[in-house]
């Protein structure tokens, strides 16, 4: 049998936290403050997500068992609270986290692993591996700051109703996201 065009094509994707514009704006705000105390490039506020599970390059065909993993992972709704900006030296990243990880965030990244593994997909364990998941919103690249902590921000709040399956397209220079699905998650955890 003849392979067709489309059996070579492939996707980047992952899964993330993909909030609403509402959500991200006051992670936006941060960022101004940061990118004057530290430069670099301030991602656009659209794009700010938080990262459960990096797949990387998968054949289209793929896609439709790649969601079918992910209505198979769920967890209860859960609020998570961004409370520190931190600075990681090594690739001159600012980035937002929480300091306390929701057990219902934990869980979803957990299941998510397990899922993706039955069905025999490989993924970027390295930071995404459920016990060690930090969770965290890339707010600005190419920034320089010293190991001094930054200033303390106000608590930003996510409500985590849904998490999405998200393809990365490179347009002009950028990296442009597209969400291609969303999973709903259980109840009104919080």
């Amino acid at each position: 049998m003849m392979s067709s065009a489309s059996d070579n094509l492939t996707a980047r994707v992952f899964f993330a936290l993909w909030p609403t514009a509402v959500e991200r704006a006051p992670l936006v705000t941060w960022q101004s403050l940061l990118e004057r105390m530290c430069g670099g490039r301030a991602m656009r506020g659209e794009t700010l997500h938080v990262t459960l599970v990096f797949i990387g390059e998968v054949p289209v065909y793929r896609l439709e068992a790649l969601q079918l993993a992910a209505q198979e992972a769920s967890t209860e709704c859960f609020e998570l609270y961004f409370d520190e900006a931190r600075y990681w030296g090594h690739n001159h990243i600012v980035y937002a986290a929480p300091r306390q990880l929701p057990r219902q965030l934990a869980q979803l990244v957990g299941a998510l692993e397990q899922r993706l593994r039955a069905h025999r997909f490989k993924f970027d364990s390295h930071h995404a591996i459920a016990q060690d998941y930090q969770p965290h919103v890339t707010l600005l690249r190419n920034a320089h700051w010293s190991d001094t902590p930054l200033p303390a921000m106000q608590q930003v709040c996510w409500r985590s109703s849904d998490f999405a399956l998200v393809q990365s397209v490179q347009r002009d220079g950028l990296t442009d996201y597209r969400v291609l699905a969303r999973f709903p998650l259980a109840g009104d955890g919080g």
